[in-house]
């Protein structure tokens, strides 16, 4: 049944092309429009319900403590450690809140998009941001060499083994990590907006253009299947929101540790 419906109609299904979306003036294309809307937003949400705290919170004040106290102690506590974890809350705080928000830009009418569903966005938060902070501190708790020595050369294993190790912990910990980390959350974002989209069109295409006694009803099925994935697709932003948080706050917690 697939096949006469996609070749009769014209039908193409959305692609990786989808998510470049043309300059709306000046080159500015509308993730990176999205980007700066979701600083101000987090920025002004937080000045505005912490500008006259109450004893019994309102709505704003509760959702802002409730954000707040599960980065500081629900991800940076438990991943960085109660003596080190409060420098890092500003920035874990701030990652947690500004992944989540343009994660879900991708459910908002009108926006419809998920900014790191563009891989620049997570690289840029990951090359720019995580991995210079838990190098760096790593590197001014340890020192240069000690600080090598302590990602690289895990305690405990027999030396000829380390002529193996020893390149694989330097390439995990200096190179891939700060990939890995952003792969994780633009592939999530990627495809999870991509179903949608074939859902949704191929939804609206069979139910207006394909003709057939099936096409119609199957057009609802396709509906229906969107509508659950956006559900889905809600779930997966936070958690990936949280991901990306909780990763960045464990290297950092790495980087301080005493052990490897």
């Amino acid at each position: 049944m697939g096949a006469p419906v996609l070749t009769a109609g014209g039908f193409t299904p959305p692609g990786a092309g989808d998510f470049n979306l043309p300059p709306i003036f000046a080159g500015i294309t509308k993730p990176m429009i999205l980007v700066v809307l979701a600083m101000i937003i987090i920025a002004a949400y937080f000045l505005i319900s912490s500008r006259k705290l109450k004893i019994v919170p309102g709505k704003g004040q509760f959702v802002a403590e409730y954000v707040y106290d599960f980065a500081r102690n629900g991800i940076a506590r438990e991943q960085i450690g109660s003596k080190d974890f409060k420098p890092f809350v500003p920035l874990v705080l701030s990652l947690f809140s500004f992944v989540l928000v343009n994660n879900l830009f991708g459910l908002i009418p009108i926006f419809q998009f998920p900014t790191l569903a563009h891989i620049g966005f997570p690289l840029a938060l990951s090359l720019l941001v995580v991995y210079p902070v838990y190098h760096y501190v790593g590197f001014r708790k340890h020192g240069f060499v000690g600080y090598l020595k302590h990602q690289t050369v895990p305690p405990g294993a027999p030396a000829a083994i380390y002529l193996l190790l020893t390149p694989i912990e330097f390439l995990q910990k200096f190179v891939l990590n700060p990939i890995t980390l952003a792969i994780r959350v633009f592939a999530a974002m990627f495809a999870g907006h991509l179903i949608l989209l074939v859902f949704t069109v191929a939804g609206e295409f069979l139910l207006v253009e394909a003709s057939g006694p099936i096409a119609k009803p199957v057009s609802i099925i396709s509906f229906a299947f969107a509508i659950l994935m956006t559900f889905v697709e809600a779930l997966i932003q936070v958690i990936q929101a949280y991901v990306f948080a909780v990763l960045s706050a464990n290297y950092i917690g790495a980087a301080l540790s005493e052990d490897h």
